[in-house]
Order: structure tokens, then sequence, then C-alpha cells
């Protein structure tokens, strides 16, 4: 992996200490029949898949009936792993979680896990409260178990195992840990190891008396490390529940309209997913056209469930007509989500009009809900978005984006004819074997790499040769709990045309990046993910540049700026170009002053401690009342009110549900003082031009000169200046 710094050198910066960006562990390897056979000599058997067999009669012959091959039933596994106990420990810790066992053919198997620690209790040395009630276990007659995001621990990468079958009574497990770290969002190797699983009867409860084994966990160095059980509990790797809501005007996207429903879907990747068609009566806040913020609010209050930590529950929602895109929406991907639950909701818009060109083949000229088949896939497309996945153009698959498939169809056959039914192989494996905290809902933040190996040619990332980006912060110096402004600029050195991302707003999906702090911390920042299902790019001409604006305040990890002291901030624009992801980046350093008063401590520390903060600065909206309040009290005071007022401005100067836009009250919100980016600045000279009568009135028409002036270096001035000077002469 390679990265172009902003600074025209690829070295990265000694101080503060440059930390990688967190990457997934690698997926299992399919396991080589002959080499696993060749390395465990009790392994070896006919290449026969056994499951459940039947009882065998009595052997009629003088001899002893031959023994029976045993072998692993494909499936999921409810496991637990008990390491041995540090002496003196109270209470004995050990790990439950699943192990899937994903049978490609007779012989070739692929196999991954997750253990979540299960929580001993925390009592004080000598004192049992009365009444306090001990954690449960798993109840393996209940199918795959559900358990707390915040218990994730490991994923388990299985490196050996038993392929085909065999005679004898166990067979050698081997097998990788990857620590999870919930703060930094990355995995650290332990391992590796091995166990001899034996097979023994099932404890009661487990729906498979014949599958059911155990072994002892032992270091490469050879001493003992634990003990770990599993036993066959499903013929399906995960399970989740998709529930869909709509307004009354808008198609529910049950199949293909050829007979491929949801559940065919999902059986092909061994997901058991249950489908809830809910609610069909979902109110239209503000007419026909749906922003992100009112998808979320309706998200919020329309769900049946909302407990995560109990079911992997994704929702989608069909409106007629989406604000940031045409066809379809994952909108819930902010790194700093409400309720830090991203990746839990997408949109899809019916009564979009397919273009009426030959391109979109037998569908042309449809409103999108009655075109079954690209209505039901933009779905599916999104619900994977959801799942952790991202574009891929391998084939005409799923995550493939609708224009392209449509684009790429061959005469005589037409669109959406050419759709494949599938997911793509890779991505295929990715939902049956990335850990779980990547595609369950609530886990990673949509937008990390998926490793550092490449599994599939479109993982690869590759240098933007010919190309810098530049960062500079609006203020080189802000106070505790302001929003961070920098400025960031792409620029051609080369004597040709470059391709580049045609938006690098925030909410375009290409731009994002992270802070050290002071002792060296990294905490990352994200886009507000758009699914356009279109990679859209532009050119930069030779010797051209671009330049736009970032605000960022929270991630994923927290405030990005919690304290005062000297930062750096890193700004990566990626997109596809081709099988390749194309990276830049730059940095640029910022420093945050203390508070200067009571008041301004106060309000930062609010600003500071309510994650709805960021979303209300990135949605807006008023369903977000914790967010809406800290704004609040950031406006009131002196030190942080000027870095908040476009933001509350641009909230109450839009519209939401009910309400209407009010440009008179974000006009009165706004001054020279008011801190705005370039981005920022554009943005609300639009806002106030928006309204006849406000744009009308001489101080928003000063007003809107002063942003104008803002937005072009202060070209404008300039001007003035010299159209004065030549009058005088």
């Amino acid at each position: 992996m390679s990265t172009h710094t902003g600074n025209g050198s690829a070295v990265l910066p000694a101080e503060p200490p440059y930390v990688p960006e967190a990457t997934l562990p690698p997926l299992p390897d399919t396991i080589d029949t002959e080499a696993a056979m060749a390395t465990d000599d009790e392994s070896v058997g006919l290449a026969v898949e056994v499951e459940d067999r039947p009882v065998l009669a009595p052997h009629p012959g003088p001899f002893p009936p031959p023994h029976r091959p045993k072998s692993l039933r494909a499936g999921c596994y409810l496991m637990r792993y008990t390491p041995i106990q540090r002496a003196g420990a109270l209470q004995p810790l050990h790990y439950d979680g699943t192990l899937r066992v994903d049978r490609l053919s007779r012989t070739n198997v692929t196999a991954s896990g997750d253990l979540y620690v299960h929580q001993p209790l925390k009592i004080w040395p000598g004192h049992l409260p009365s009444g306090l009630i001990r954690p449960s276990e798993p109840n393996p007659a209940l199918g795959i178990p559900i358990f707390a995001r915040k218990n994730y621990r490991y994923y388990m990468r299985v490196t050996q195992i038993l392929e085909g079958s065999t005679f004898a009574n166990k067979f050698t497990l081997g097998f990788e840990l990857h620590r999870f770290n919930h703060t930094t969002k990355a995995w650290t190797v332990e391992g590796p190891f091995t166990a001899k699983m034996v097979w023994s009867a099932a404890p009661p409860g487990f729906p498979s008396s014949g599958n059911y084994l155990h072994g002892e966990v032992k270091t490469a160095a050879g001493p003992a490390a634990g003990r770990l059980t599993m036993g066959w509990i499903s013929k399906y790797l995960r399970k989740a529940t998709l529930e869909i809501d709509r307004v009354n005007a808008s198609e529910t996207p049950l199949d293909n309209g050829a007979g491929i429903d949801w559940r065919d879907i999902y059986d092909a990747i061994g997901w058991e997913v249950m489908l809830d068609v809910s609610d069909a009566d979902v109110n239209e806040p503000s007419g026909e056209f749906w922003s992100d913020a009112e998808m979320h609010a309706a998200m919020l209050a329309r769900r049946d469930a909302a407990d995560l930590d109990r079911e992997w529950r994704f929702h989608l929602i069909c409106v007629r007509r989406l604000d940031s895109t045409e066809r379809g929406i994952m909108y819930d991907a902010y790194g700093g989500d409400s309720n830090n639950i991203p990746r839990e909701g997408a949109g899809i818009s019916s009564h979009w009009t397919i273009p009426n060109t030959a391109t979109w083949g037998k569908v042309r000229g449809l409103r999108f809900g009655t075109a079954a088949a690209p209505y039901f896939r933009t779905g599916v497309h999104e619900i994977g978005h959801a799942m952790g996945l991202y574009h891929n153009a391998v084939d005409n698959g799923f995550m493939h984006t609708t224009p392209d498939i449509a684009a790429s169809a061959v005469p005589p056959v037409q669109f959406p004819d050419n759709i494949l039914w599938a997911f793509s192989p890779d991505d295929r494996k990715r939902l049956r074997h990335l850990p779980d905290i990547w595609v369950r809902p609530g886990g990673i933040s949509f937008g990390a790499a998926y490793g550092t190996v490449p599994i599939s040619p479109t993982d690869s990332i590759e240098e933007a040769e010919g190309l810098t980006l530049t960062v500079k912060p609006l203020l080189e110096t802000v106070p505790i709990g302001a929003p961070v402004r920098v400025d960031f600029t792409i620029t051609n050195e080369t004597e040709q045309a470059l391709p580049i991302p045609a938006s690098l707003s925030m909410k375009a999906g290409a731009v994002h990046g992270r802070v050290v702090d002071p002792s060296g911390a990294v905490r990352t920042f994200w886009p507000l993910v758009r699914c356009i299902e279109k990679d859209e790019l532009r050119e930069l001409e030779p010797g051209g540049s671009v330049t736009d604006s970032a605000t960022i305040l929270r991630g994923a990890e927290g405030a990005l700026f919690p304290a005062p002291g000297a930062y750096r901030v890193f700004v990566d624009v990626e997109w596809a170009l081709g099988e390749a992801t194309i990276r830049l980046s730059g940095d640029s350093p910022i420093m945050v002053t203390p508070p200067v008063d009571e008041s301004h401590a106060a309000a930062a520390l609010r600003i500071l401690t309510t994650p709805d903060a960021l979303l209300t600065l990135a949605l807006g909206g008023d369903h977000l009342e914790e967010g809406i309040e800290a704004i609040q009290t950031a406006l009131e005071d002196d030190v942080l009110g000027p870095h908040y007022a476009y933001i509350e401005a641009k909230r109450v100067g839009n519209r939401f549900g009910g309400r209407k836009a009010d440009v008179d009250a974000a006009a009165e919100l706004l001054s020279e003082d008011t801190v705005m980016s370039t981005r920022e600045s554009r943005k609300a000279v639009e806002l106030l031009e928006s309204d006849k009568d406000v744009a009308g009135r001489d101080r928003s028409k000063d007003l809107i000169e002063v942003l104008t002036d803002r937005t072009t270096g202060g070209e404008k001035k300039k001007r003035s200046r010299k159209r004065a000077k030549a009058k005088a002469r």
C-alpha cells in the first residue's frame, strides 16, 4: 500500500507518531486437502461428507462392523473457548461465539469464527450482593446466538481443519486469534494455536448429538493455553432480520419479478434472513422528497425493534424520491452516528423515472418502483452496503453499480436480463467470513479498508502519480469545543489531464481521514457515505487544481479534539479507477487552545460529550434533541458561538418534516464574524438567495456580498478596487 503526501514526500511525519489505519485480519484460506492430511495422519479418510447419519442395522456377518467415517458438518457451531486461568482468579473466564464451517466442495472447507467475552461478575472480593443474577449462557436449542457488541473480543482465522472424513475420532484444528481493540478498531494477532478436537456426545439442547467436539488448545511452543468446545446448531452461517417499511405510494421490493426473493439470495450465501414486511403507511413529513435526516428519524420512529445486541436488524425504507441521489442510499453510515449505530438503515426511491434511452433496455422510461428487477436489485445493493460491502465491478452481481450493468448489456441481451442475481465470489466469502463486528449493524463504521492482504483486485491501493494533496486549516488555532475546518487542494502537476472524483464534498464519499492527538492516539473520521451507484469522475486539466473543505468534530472513536494541545489532521481522498483504488493523502498541524472562562468550558464539555452534536452538524433536522441542545449551548457562548452559527443556520434554513425552512432565522444567525469554510460560505449564499424576500433586504444583500467574496478569495474586492482606481483617473 502506498500513499502520496501533500508535501511532495512519501516520508511519514516523525512527530507526532504516525499510527497506520486499522485494517482487517486476513480472511481464512480455503484449506488444501492434501496438505492438511499430510500434516495430520489421524485425519486421513474417505472424501465423504457426513452429517447426521441414520443408525446402522446390526451387522449380520461373523466379523465386527467397520468403523463409520466422520466428517465436519457444514454450518454454524456454538463455540466456547476457556483459557487457562491466572492464579488467584475469583471467577473462571471464558468466551462464547460461533464457528462457521463453509464446505465449498466435498473436500474443500473454509472456516472462521468470532468470540465474545462472557462477562464474569464484577464483585468486590468477599462480597456478593444479594439477588445478583449471573449472566446467562447461549441456548443451543435456539439456533445461532446473538451477542452484545461491547463483548466482542476475537476473530478466529482457521488455518487447519478436517477436510473430507476420517475413521479416527479426532482431528487437529489449527487457528489464529485476532484480538479486536474497540478504541482503535484494529486487530492484534495472537497464536498460532492448535487443538486436538475429539467427537463426543453433545450436551442437552444441541440439535445434533453426533456433531459435538472438544479439545485442549495449545500454543505453537506446546504449552496448554485452554480448552475449546464446538457443537453444530444450524445449517446457516449467520442470521439477521430485514425490516421493510414504506410510504403508501411506494412499492415493497419483495422479489425480482421472476421468482427470486430475499430468502433465495441470502440462502445462497449461508445467511438465515427473516423478512419483516412491516409498516406500509409511513408519513411523508415534507412531500415526496426525503432528506437523509428524515429517513434517519423515520427509522428511529417506525422500526419494530432496536436492540442490536439481541438481533441483527437491518432497516430498509421505501419512499417516493430522495434528496441526495436517484435510486438508493445507505444513509446511516457516519462514523459518529446517533447512538453509535452505523450501517443499520438504507432507503430506496420508487418514483425515480428510468431514462428513456436504449441503455436501459426493457425498463427504459418506467417509474422505478414498477420495474421489479432493478428496483429489487437496488434494495439488495443498499443492504449489501449496510452489511459492510463496497462497490465491486468484478461481475454484474449485486455490488456492481446499476448504470454500469445496464451499459454492459450486449445485444440481443437487454438490461435487466444481464443482471447476475448473486453476490460475486469474493463478496460471498466476505459475507460468510468477515468478522462479525464488520458485517453486523452497529459494528465498524462504513469505509474502512478490507485488509492489508488483498483478496480481490478491487482491494488494491495505488499511488496517484502526478497528483498532490495539500491540506490547510481555516484557522491555525481553534478553541476547544469548536469544529475544525480544513481546506484541501488536489493539484495536477503533469502535462496531461488526470481523473479525480467529481465531488470532494465529505458527503460524496471520497474524502475521509484521521486525527493524531498530542499523545499519538489516532481517531478517524468518515463521510456520510451516499451510494449513488456510480463513482463519478472528472478530469483535472494539466497544472490545474481544485479545492474543497471539510468541517470535522467527531468520529467513530469519539471527539476528534478532546483536549487542548497540538494535533495533526490527515485527509485522504480515495476513488475507484478500473479495478484499483487510488489514494491521495495530505496533512496539516492544528492547535486547540484551552477554555478561556467557565462559560466556554461548560459549553465545550457539552459539545464534546454529546455524540448527536455531530449528526446534527452533518444531517440537520429536528429529531436529535440532545445534539440540538448541545449546539444551542455553544451558540450562547461568546467564544464558540461564531463557530456554530452556520451549523444552526443550515438546520433552521432547511425544511424538516412539517416545519418549513426559516431563511429569516438563518439570516439572523449569520454575520461577517461567523466562522465558515469556503464550502460553507458558498452554501450560506445559496441558502440566503433561496428566499426572494430575504434576498431583497439590505442586510442580506450585504452579507451575501461578503460571503461571495470569501468563496472567490477576495477577487471581487480586488476587481472593485481596480474599477474605483480607474474611475479616479
